[in-house]
C-alpha cells in the first residue's frame, strides 16, 4: 500500500510538471508569434483569421474546395500593394510584386530559396523526393557544382540533335489523333499531351522508350500522386496527423519509391554499359552520374543525389510543359482568329513537311508569342521564393531580415499595372517590337536559378502544336469547364476535351 501512494505521488508530481512545462512551452509560443507580429505588422497585409493560424484557414479553405489560391494572393495584392505579408503560425511571407525588388531578389545569387519550402520538398510524409537537387539544393556551391556539370546536356549544340527526337515522338501522337479523327471519338487532349511529354523526356533524357501512347504505364498516376501530396504536404501542417489521410499518404509514399526505384535501376544500366566503354550519349541521366562524381566511387549521399536529380527531371521535364500544351490548345480553340493566325504561319514555314528542322523553329515567330501569351496567363508553374536574410527596403518599406519572399508570375501576368486587359488572351503582347514587361513575367524563374530546361521546353512545344496545327482542325467539347486545378503546378481542370477532325486545307 505504501508503495502504491509513492508511486501515485510520483506520478502526481510528474504531471504536474508536465503541465507547467506545457504551460510554459505554449507562453513562449504565443510571445514569440507575438513578437514576430510586431516586427512584422507595419507592412500591409489582410486581416488574419486567429492569432496562432494566422492565414491558413483562409488558404485551406480554398484548397477544400478545389479552389486556386494564386488568386487569393492576386487579390490581396491588388487590395494591399506590391509588398504584403502572409502570416502562418510563426512564420511570415511576404508577397512581391514589385518588378525592382523582384529584380533585385531573383537576379541574385545572395538570396537562397526559401528553406519552409524547399527543405520540405526533401521529402514527402517521410519519404525521399527531389532531395537536394538541381530544384531544391539551397546551398550555392552544391547547386552550382550541379548547374555546372548538367549544362551540356541542354546547350544549343545538344538540343539541335535533339529535333529527330522530339519529330518521332509528336508523330505518334499525331497517329493517335488521325485514329481519334477517323473514329470520330472525342480526345482528352491533357492526357495525351502527358504521354508525349513523358515519352520525350524518358527518351532523350535517359534513353528509355516508354511509348506511353501504346502502352500503359504507371508512371503518370505515379507523378500525379506525388504532385498532390507536394501541395497538401505543404500547405497544411496538420495533414499527416489526420488518420483519414493514411491511406492517401501511404499512395503519396508508395508513388515516390516508384520514380526512385526506377531512377536506381536505369542509372545502374548506364553506368554498366559506361564501365563496359559502351558509347553512351552525353544526355541527362550521364550528366547525373556525373554530377554524383567518379562511377567507381559512389558513396550512399552520391547515389541518392543521383536519384534525386532524376526525380527533378522525371517530372519537371513533363508535367509543365503537358499542361502549357493543354492551355494552349483550350485558347486558340477559344479564339479562331488567332488560331487562324498562327495555321497561317505554320503553313508558310512548315507547309507541308513531315520532319520540322531546328531552323524553322526560329522562323515560327507567332507561335512562340502564342505560347509565351499561354504562360502568362497560365503559368503551370506559378512561382518561386527565397529568403531574405539581411534587411532591406521594398518599395519604400522597410523590411527586416530574416523573411520569406513569394514572387508569383501568376499574379504579375493578371494584373492591370503591368498588361493591359490583362485577362484577354493576346499573343501580340510578345510581338519583337512590343514594349517588354520588366521583370513581371517569369514563368521559369529568373536569374542563375532559373529553369535550365526552358529552351528544351519550348522547342518540345513548339514541334508538338506546329505538327497538331498543321494537320488537325480541333473544336471544345461543349460542357466543360475553363477552370483550372492547383496540383502543385496549375492545369485545366476538364484535360481540354476535342474534338478531332482532318484539316481542310483551302483551296
Amino acid at each position: 500500500m505504501a508503495v502504491f501512494h509513492v508511486v501515485c505521488g510520483w506520478t502526481a508530481h510528474a504531471l504536474l510538471l508536465l503541465s507547467c512545462l506545457t504551460a510554459v512551452a505554449f507562453l513562449a509560443l504565443c510571445v514569440y508569434i507575438k513578437y514576430t507580429h510586431m516586427k512584422y505588422d507595419h507592412i500591409p497585409g489582410p486581416p488574419r483569421d486567429n492569432f496562432f493560424l494566422g492565414h491558413s484557414p483562409t488558404l485551406l479553405g480554398i484548397m477544400k474546395n478545389d479552389g486556386i489560391v494564386h488568386d487569393k494572393f492576386l487579390e490581396w495584392a491588388e487590395r494591399y500593394g506590391p509588398v504584403y505579408r502572409i502570416n502562418i503560425l510563426h512564420y511570415v511571407t511576404l508577397s512581391v510584386s514589385c518588378p525592382e525588388a523582384t529584380k533585385e531578389i531573383l537576379m541574385s545569387p545572395k538570396y537562397p530559396k526559401d528553406k519552409f519550402v524547399y527543405k520540405k520538398l526533401f521529402n514527402l510524409f517521410g519519404q525521399r523526393f527531389f532531395g537536394n537537387g538541381l530544384l531544391t539544393a539551397r546551398d550555392h556551391g552544391l547547386w552550382y557544382k550541379q548547374r555546372r556539370i548538367m549544362d551540356p546536356a541542354f546547350s544549343s549544340l545538344y538540343l539541335r540533335g535533339l529535333m529527330g527526337t522530339f519529330n518521332e515522338r509528336a508523330e505518334i501522337l499525331m497517329k493517335k489523333l488521325t485514329d481519334a479523327a477517323d473514329g470520330n471519338t472525342e480526345a482528352n487532349m491533357l492526357g495525351l499531351f502527358n504521354c508525349v511529354t513523358l515519352d520525350v523526356i524518358a527518351k532523350v533524357a535517359f534513353g528509355v522508350d516508354l511509348d506511353l501512347l501504346k502502352n500503359s504505364s504507371p508512371f503518370p498516376k505515379a507523378i500525379e500522386t506525388c504532385l498532390k501530396g507536394m501541395v497538401h504536404y505543404l500547405r497544411d501542417v496538420l495533414f499527416v496527423y489526420k488518420p483519414k489521410n493514411r491511406p492517401f499518404i501511404n499512395e503519396v509514399k508508395e508513388a515516390c519509391r516508384l520514380l526512385r526505384t526506377t531512377g536506381a535501376q536505369w542509372i545502374h544500366e548506364r553506368k554498366t554499359a559506361m564501365e563496359n566503354g559502351d558509347d553512351v550519349p552525353k544526355d541527362i541521366l550521364t550528366q547525373i552520374i556525373k554530377a554524383a562524381g567518379k562511377e567507381d566511387s559512389m558513396t550512399k549521399d552520391d547515389e541518392e543525389l543521383m536519384l534525386d536529380n532524376f526525380v527533378t527531371f522525371f517530372i519537371a521535364g513533363q508535367e509543365t510543359t503537358a499542361n502549357q500544351l493543354a492551355f494552349c490548345v483550350m485558347e486558340l480553340a477559344r479564339h479562331p482568329d488567332i488560331l487562324e493566325k498562327v495555321r497561317q504561319e505554320v503553313d508558310d514555314v512548315i507547309g507541308m513537311k513531315q520532319d520540322i528542322s531546328y531552323d524553322n523553329l526560329g522562323n515560327l515567330t507567332y507561335l512562340s508569342q502564342v505560347l509565351k501569351e499561354t504562360l502568362r496567363v497560365y503559368p503551370t508553374a506559378p512561382g518561386t521564393s527565397r529568403d531574405v536574410p539581411e534587411d532591406m527596403v521594398i518599395d519604400g518599406i522597410h523590411i527586416p531580415g530574416g523573411v520569406t519572399c513569394m514572387f508569383s508570375t501568376y499574379v504579375c501576368g493578371r494584373m492591370d499595372k503591368f498588361f493591359t486587359d490583362p485577362l484577354t488572351f493576346d499573343p501580340d503582347r510578345f510581338h519583337p517590337d512590343a514594349t517588354k514587361p520588366y521583370y513581371c513575367y517569369y514563368p521559369f524563374a529568373l536569374g542563375p536559378r532559373s529553369c535550365l530546361g526552358q529552351n528544351f521546353a519550348q522547342m518540345e512545344a513548339k514541334v508538338v502544336m506546329a505538327k497538331l496545327l498543321q494537320r488537325f482542325d480541333f473544336t471544345l467539347v461543349p460542357g466543360q469547364t475553363f477552370d483550372m486545378v492547383d496540383t502543385g503546378t496549375l492545369r485545366p481542370k476538364s484535360g481540354v476535351v476535342c474534338s478531332i477532325g482532318h484539316r481542310k486545307l483551302k483551296k
